[in-house]
């Protein structure tokens, strides 16, 4: 997962409704020089949009997003997903996930979770909702006693606050619907947005 999440500095979390192509979008995402995206399953078409984007596509990494429970995991590694989300954390799942060898972000919000899955050496964590935790203050009070944690906060970053994110030294990457926010389909401009991450 470390190497997944390494090579970018903004993950793009994208929840694609019936008004949006999945094809111009990555293709969008791609032309803003990103190479990584994490596919929702909030409705009935993720699992297909993610088979299709990895067939599509296959220089890129194509993740899922929301995942739940373990019939869900398997769901989504059937459908080519490369790495797999949750917004929180479940030790059953991590397990599962450890097991079947895909890497996996489980979500976080307090270091009792954090302590739960460093036991089965997960040390990268997805921090949500990072902003209603307490924001990048909360994060670097993680730092001192959580050294070998890295994270990749979610929830309530945007275009205007991702910088102040990344460049904490926990922070791996950041995650965040504002590159193609749900329903938004004009690709230019997902584009554009991307090309001005820095």
């Amino acid at each position: 997962m470390k190497q997944i999440l390494s090579e970018v500095k903004v993950l793009p979390v994208l929840e694609i409704e019936r008004n949006v192509d999945p094809e111009k979008l990555v293709g969008a995402l791609i032309d803003g020089e990103i190479n990584t995206v994490e596919i929702t399953i909030r409705n009935e078409m993720g699992y297909k949009h993610i088979e299709r984007i990895r067939k599509r596509f296959p220089e890129i990494k194509v993740g899922v997003g929301t995942v739940l429970n373990i019939n869900q995991l398997l769901n989504s590694i059937d459908s080519g997903a490369q790495f797999a989300v949750s917004p929180g954390y479940e030790f059953e799942l991590a397990l599962k996930a450890k097991d079947l060898g895909i890497p996996y972000l489980p979500g976080v919000s307090c270091p009792s979770h954090i302590m739960s899955l460093l036991k089965i050496n997960i040390n990268l964590f997805k921090f949500y909702p990072a902003n209603a935790l307490g924001g990048v203050s909360y994060l670097k009070s993680l730092a001192a006693p959580f050294p070998m944690a890295l994270f990749c906060p979610t929830g309530g970053i945007n275009e205007n606050n991702y910088k102040e994110w990344i460049v904490e030294k926990n922070v791996i990457c950041v995650g965040g619907s504002w590159l193609a926010p749900k329903g938004f389909n004009n690709y230019n401009e997902i584009t554009k947005k991307a090309l001005q991450i820095k």
